[in-house]
């Protein structure tokens, strides 16, 4: 059920690529002609309109992990000290360059000492200037887990800051004081200029900071905590015309303070007047829009993808239509707390990996997995227990839960993203050897803002869906952020450890790789860490997925690229 809800991959080598564009231009172009696609020229002007069916889980920049939003912003409301361009060679494309600050930054003491010099040319929307004091901020709020809750998490285990006796950093964000001493010598400014101080080295910082919003400047005077969910502040070529609603979308206008000159990337087009989000519509009424080309989607693309069933219709339009290989996997994940590991071990040995694929469309939609890191990511390891799982073994399940005294029928309550038919009939492939194997299995489909829901560290559900890619090209963007407890569980989130998993073992070779002094040791580390992921039953892959998308005929130039991780890509495209 791989819907729009994924994480980024900020890059990889062996990551496909579509670029419908013949090639890559600057936002800055005097005439206002950009990059020629699908037979035309970009123009500026017009009104550009993207269906979503269901509700962005989060605006907030700190808050935003779901890979389709935090590019797609990038391009529209947010800028960041450095981010990724839009060329379609690869290499070129996943090197950072310099955007809110003067340079792509410079790095001391083996990489834990990064320093930039923010720009002085570059102001908010309303006309105040950008300042370094913003960037602390902005980083200071990352540590607030408990209110800033779903966002990516990295800078809480590398900042030079002490630790608590549980390994969750001593300072815990800006709400509270708390260890505002520590945090106030770990990031410094000095007028424009930034030094982050980290425990440990951090050569690839530039990745991280173009890959994601963590880092964003944020101002204290806006920060409303969790009230700021969907406030959108803008700092980018376009801002919020009044306020973001969360079922129907808002839109997005030119925003008068942004100016070419402080933006010397090429990730920025901003070819159209303004930019529409209208969600609401299902996934199945958005397919039929695109695939007829109804008057009001015909200058309209959409974050969601092309259903099965319209598989046919949709690659027979030419050039409207477009399929990529996607950087993600999704997978199941076993609520530990609730689960014991023969249970864990059962589903997984009975899961239907075929029939999932089936019901999903097929080889046209999905790869089989046997691990929760893209092959595409260095370092990349097959986990036994994982490979040819096919259409799964009730018989070896029913031994396993047998063997360990476990009553049959087990109650299991699985949560997925039930926002499509096929999301539900991919779930009921799975139940339909669950219940021959020992357990009685409840269906429970989610139509709302998925991540959040089930980041409820006190669910009820046993077993959940998810999604996740890479967010730069390494293992250590997967694994650790994704198990790490002490990055991710507090009292009221359980952030992206979404089954609540804890292993002392684990959480060692995840400092082992982080401190490892070779990208060799670190992917040694990295490999054991997952193989005690695989022993442990803490996920259990599905499959990769890839994309198809259509788009209406007066899109003048449609493009996917590396930093918008296959999904459609606002900074590019335009209209007709």
């Amino acid at each position: 059920m791989a819907n729009t809800r994924k994480r980024l991959l900020a890059a990889s080598a062996a990551t496909a690529l579509v670029v419908t564009l013949a090639a890559c231009g600057s936002g800055n172009d005097d005439n206002g002609d950009g990059p020629s696609g699908d037979g035309a020229t970009a123009k500026k002007g017009g009104t550009l309109t993207y269906l979503l069916a269901s509700p962005l889980g989060h605006t907030d920049p700190q808050r935003v992990y779901v890979g389709r939003d935090i590019s797609n912003l990038s391009r529209t409301v947010y800028r960041q000290l450095v981010t990724f361009g839009t060329s379609s060679d690869l290499e070129t494309a996943n090197t950072p360059v310099a955007d809110l600050a003067t340079d792509t930054g410079t790095s001391t003491e083996g990489g834990k000492v990064w320093e930039f010099t923010v720009r002085d040319d570059v102001k908010w929307q309303d006309g105040k200037p950008i300042t370094c004091e913003d960037f602390k901020y902005g980083a200071s709020r990352a540590f607030a887990n408990d209110v800033i809750t779903g966002g990516p998490n990295y800078i809480l285990s590398y900042l030079d800051v002490p630790s608590d006796p549980d390994g969750s950093p001593s300072y815990k964000g800006p709400y509270t004081g708390k260890g505002q001493a520590d945090f106030d010598k770990a990031i410094t400014c000095d007028g424009q200029k930034i030094t982050y101080r980290f425990k440990k080295a951090w050569p690839d910082f530039p990745l991280a900071v173009a890959a994601l919003h963590m880092m964003d400047p944020y101002r204290k005077d806006m920060d409303k905590g969790d009230g700021s969910n969907f406030q959108i502040f803008s700092n980018g070529p376009y801002m919020l015309k009044g306020t973001w609603e969360e079922n129907t979308g808002g839109t997005f206008v030119r925003n008068p303070e942004y100016t070419a000159a402080s933006d010397e990337t090429d990730s920025r087009g901003a070819y159209p007047e303004e930019i529409v989000f209208k969600i609401g519509s299902t996934p199945e009424t958005i397919n039929d829009l695109l695939i007829q080309d109804s008057p009001e989607a015909q200058t309209a693309v959409s974050g969601n993808r092309i259903l099965p069933q319209y598989i046919a219709q949709a690659s027979a339009l030419g050039d409207r239509y477009d399929n990529v290989e996607s950087p993600y996997v999704d997978y199941l994940v076993p609520n530990t707390k609730r689960l014991s590991l023969e249970v864990r071990n059962a589903l997984a040995v009975s899961a239907n990996i075929d029939g999932w694929i089936t019901a999903g469309g097929g080889d046209k939609f999905y790869k089989p997995a046997s691990s929760i890191v893209n092959p595409s990511v260095p370092g990349y390891k097959s986990l036994p227990q994982f490979e040819n799982v096919g259409g799964g073994d009730p018989d070896a399940a029913k031994k396993i839960l047998t063997d360990a005294g476990v009553k049959m029928p087990y109650k299991i309550k699985f949560t997925f993203d039930g926002a499509t038919e096929t999301a539900k009939k991919q779930a009921a492939a799975l139940k339909d050897t669950w219940d021959k194997s020992g357990f009685d299995v409840t269906l429970n489909p989610l139509t709302d803002a998925y991540y959040p829901t089930i980041q409820d560290p006190n669910s009820d559900s046993d077993l959940t869906w998810a999604g996740w890619g890479a967010d730069w090209p390494s293992a250590l963007t997967v694994t650790a952020p994704l198990f790490d407890s002490r990055i991710n569980l507090t009292p009221s989130s359980n952030n992206q450890d979404y089954g609540n998993y804890k292993s002392d073992e684990f959480n060692k070779l995840v400092d082992e790789a982080q401190a490892a002094g070779t990208v060799e040791e670190q992917t040694a580390a990295l490999q054991k860490a997952d193989e005690v992921l695989g022993k442990d039953y803490a996920y259990i892959p599905l499959e990769q997925s890839l994309f198809n998308w259509v788009h209406g005929s007066k899109v003048g130039t449609f493009a996917t690229t590396p930093a918008s991780n296959g999904f459609p890509d606002l900074g590019l495209i335009s209209v007709k």
